[in-house]
């Protein structure tokens, strides 16, 4: 991801220190806040999005990861057992769409989650190599992708 002022990169709100987690905290990235002074950045949060409240009981895949809910492989399961993958699909499509309407392309996610991991997700109480929701269309779309990992 380079420095170029005319790219705009999408970032993970939470990593800004915006407090949209699941639990209703941040995930502030000092680095993150770093790297991101100069560009054209975009904070975009896909769970915010879904349409679900925070904080909420977290959630994870069942199966697979975000490149499998789309054709009904995987689905994404809170811990109380309440299915929410039509909530985590809308949050993405809305993200996706803020994506196009900015021009992104690029984004800087939170790994680790069902929407934005970018590596990892945790699937039946164990995290797993995956992409979440909103990272899957990401790369459908061409989008590059990258998580706060790959910066710190």
């Amino acid at each position: 991801m380079g420095k170029d002022d005319n790219d705009v990169v999408l970032v993970s709100a939470c990593l800004l220190g915006v407090a949209c987690r699941y639990n209703g905290a941040s995930s502030k990235n000092d680095k993150v806040i770093e790297w991101a002074r100069g560009r054209a950045i975009v904070p975009v949060c896909p769970e915010s999005l879904s349409g679900l409240p925070i904080p909420r009981d977290p959630a994870e895949f069942d199966a697979g990861d975000g490149s499998l809910v789309r054709s009904g492989k995987a689905r994404i399961i809170q811990r109380g057992g309440a299915d929410v993958t039509r909530e985590f699909m809308r949050g993405a499509v809305e993200s996706l769409r803020i994506a196009h309407l900015c021009g992104a392309k690029q984004a800087l996610l939170k790994d680790r989650s069902p929407s934005c991991g970018v590596y990892n997700v945790y699937r039946k109480g164990k995290l797993a190599r995956g992409v979440g929701c909103f990272t899957a269309l990401l790369l459908l779309e061409g989008i590059a992708v990258k998580s706060e990992k790959d910066i710190e």
